[in-house]
């Protein structure tokens, strides 16, 4: 039987990142060949990142990138608040984001099939994925392009990374200025659309109805019913069209107000919120302790 020693150890741990456990068993599996235990790792960390799949990732982080007149926001999730704070997730987030930028892809499986220093991105995840021991899912990708283009990061714990991601594409005087003003009350506000016309259909047709059943419910006249859902439209734009909102650094002022004053008009903004839909798993941890004690 060939002797796995520490330097053997070593050498596959420097070659593949994988724990020295891990290593010891893969050449131990592949009695020695160190060629041989670096594919058993492969193998095995595609089977381990699949394994992981399943497991809810609603952390991770956020990343913008701006170049020229062009914007790329990039979301990838991971487990654990924990992992986000890892060198090598960040700088994996960063280098997608570049290349998501570089291309202009809008589309999240392109990015994953997208070729990153001789691999796919994808399968540069789950390598990464098998090395950190954690399920990690590269979730939404998105571009903005316009005059001028003005990033922001929230609370970023790195350059460009952090927990609420904003790009806003915004035209004439000091547009980097208002852009970024704009940009953190696009964050703080969580506006859905630019305009009261960017308000599809549907959605607004939806909110008169519930606005419709409410007003009903009290009694009133038809013609009363119709002031009260038109004030309650009025309320939903002041809440989800960025326009109509309040200026989150002057109450007293509406961001169209602060546009025309400014000179300025925002052609489209994206905001990516971390984790915003996915659904969180609820854990009880004395199941999960019985569970474990058989």
């Amino acid at each position: 039987m060939v002797e796995i020693n520490a330097k053997l150890v070593g050498e596959l741990r420097e070659k593949t990142g994988v724990g020295m456990m891990e290593c010891k068993k893969a050449l131990t599996a592949c009695e020695g060949d160190l060629e041989k235990a670096i594919d058993f790792l492969r193998k095995k960390g595609v089977a381990m990142a699949e394994k992981k799949a399943g497991r809810v990732a609603n952390q991770g982080l956020v990343a913008v990138a701006v170049e020229g007149n062009t914007g790329a926001v990039v979301e990838l999730n991971s487990e654990t608040d924990f992992v986000a704070k890892n060198t090598e997730f960040q700088a994996f987030l960063s280098k997608v984001v570049a290349l998501a930028l570089a291309q202009k892809i809008t589309d999240i499986e392109a990015l994953k099939n997208a070729d990153l220093e001789g691999k796919s991105v994808q399968d540069t995840l789950v390598a990464l994925i098998a090395k950190i021991g954690e399920n990690m899912s590269l979730r939404r990708v998105a571009i903005v392009t316009g005059d001028t283009v003005v990033p922001y990061i929230h609370s970023a714990i790195a350059p460009g990374l952090g927990k609420i991601g904003v790009l806003v594409a915004i035209k004439g005087e000091n547009a980097a200025e208002v852009g970024k003003k704009v940009a953190m009350h696009v964050a703080a506000s969580k506006p859905a659309f630019l305009s009261i016309a960017d308000v599809d259909s549907v959605t607004a047709e939806h909110e008169r109805g519930i606005y419709a059943e409410q007003a009903r419910a009290s009694g009133k006249p038809e013609a009363i019913i119709e002031k009260m859902v038109e004030g309650r439209m009025r309320k939903f734009y002041e809440e989800a069209v960025l326009l109509e909102q309040a200026f989150v650094m002057d109450p007293e002022k509406k961001v169209k107000d602060v546009l025309a004053e400014s000179k300025a008009e925002v052609e489209t903004f994206v905001r990516f919120n971390l984790g915003e839909g996915i659904e969180k798993k609820e854990e009880n941890f004395a199941e999960e302790v019985a569970k474990q004690m058989g």
